[in-house]
């Protein structure tokens, strides 16, 4: 396929004022796709929590202050429109590809976390949306041996929040052990992570979901895949529902899902004897610490703690055949661009449901 002529300027969404609420529209040059790169004209991009972290600077664990004008975002698709040199000869990716960038656009391949297969921890990522330039945009440079290739079957705006909240939680679901049939409880299971989560969980793995949640998300909870629901408001009553549910032994694996440092709070009494506790929301502002997860208890009741940052290449390839196959489907509405901080202010205040996926054209 011959490559389509490119415009000298094109939109983009930025953090102009980071540690605020602040995004701005402007245009920026087209850049040169260099060796091993190829240039992506997105058609549209999810947003995740992470990005609101970075662009408000508040987390804990961000080694450096987010830049201004940044362009974040990480959860972008569309279609490959230019090859640097040599990318054909690192990949199979060619021009008119439809392809997506993921939170980790790049790694080094060489490092010994890449080299054991944890391509998700190299030592030397580069993060969309961080300090690289992310997915709020209409073109996007990305290396050719790692972005993912979207299947047929499956639309732009559906493939977009799988390459986060699909391959994330996926990877979390894989690492927490659970077999099929056995109770997995989802902390935050209304959120953008969670009614994906709930779906490739009970539908996908097989595992009997109990959702944790705002009273509200109870229906969107049940619709998404769980087959029972613990509100928020049971407050210190939510472990004795938990275990009220699963014969009064607990969950084989609980996930937290959300940031929500009261969630990290209950989180290890959820789990069962031998059960495992999978950590993937980021606490903003402060790290907090898991209440009574000291070694006495860790080692009494053989209880695992794991942390999950994001899945890895094989991880993304088969969650977009879950989404090719249709047993995983975001929840999500379509905003344009400018919306972004709108978008914001809605997760900000915890009203928002499921995703937004924003539309670049």
């Amino acid at each position: 396929m011959a490559a389509p002529e490119l415009p000298q300027k094109y939109k983009a969404i930025v953090f102009d004022k980071p540690g605020s609420h602040s995004t701005k529209l402007v245009e920026l040059d087209m850049p040169e796709p260099g060796p091993g790169e190829v240039l992506i004209n997105l058609s549209c991009s999810g947003v995740c929590a992470s990005d609101h972290g970075v662009m408000m600077s508040s987390w804990a664990n961000l080694p450096y202050p987010t830049p201004e004008n940044q362009v974040g975002g990480h959860e972008g698709v569309g279609r490959v429109v230019k090859l640097g040199p040599g990318s054909e000869d690192l990949s199979t990716v060619r021009v008119g590809d439809r392809v997506g960038i993921k939170w980790i656009s790049a790694i080094c391949d060489s490092c010994p976390a890449c080299r054991a297969g944890h391509d998700g921890v190299c030592f030397n990522q580069k993060i969309s949306g961080y300090y690289t330039p992310g997915t709020f945009q209409q073109y996007v440079l990305g290396p050719a041996n790692y972005v993912t290739k979207i299947p047929d079957g499956i639309s732009d705006t559906d493939a977009a929040p799988m390459l986060c909240a699909g391959v994330t939680t996926y990877s979390a679901l894989r690492k927490s052990n659970a077999r099929s049939g056995e109770f997995v409880v989802l902390l935050g299971v209304g959120g953008g992570l969670g009614n994906v989560a709930a779906q490739i969980a009970s539908k996908g793995m097989a595992f009997r979901v109990i959702g944790i949640d705002t009273d509200a998300k109870e229906s969107f909870a049940l619709s998404s895949g769980c087959e029972a629901f613990v509100p928020l408001s049971l407050g210190d009553k939510i472990p004795d529902r938990v275990r009220e549910l699963t014969g009064g032994l607990g969950a084989h694996a609980v996930i937290v899902l959300t940031g929500s440092n009261a969630a990290y709070a209950d989180a290890i009494e959820l789990v069962r004897f031998g059960g495992t506790l999978v950590c993937v929301g980021v606490p903003v502002n402060e790290p907090v610490t898991i209440a009574k997860a000291f070694p006495q208890f860790l080692i009494k009741f053989a209880k695992k703690i794991v942390g999950v940052p994001v899945g890895d290449r094989k991880d993304a390839d088969e969650v977009m055949e879950f989404a090719r196959r249709g047993i995983v489907k975001s929840n999500y509405r379509v905003e344009k661009m400018e919306k972004l901080g709108e978008v914001f202010e809605e997760m900000e205040a915890g009203t928002l449901q499921g995703r937004v996926v924003l539309d670049l054209s």
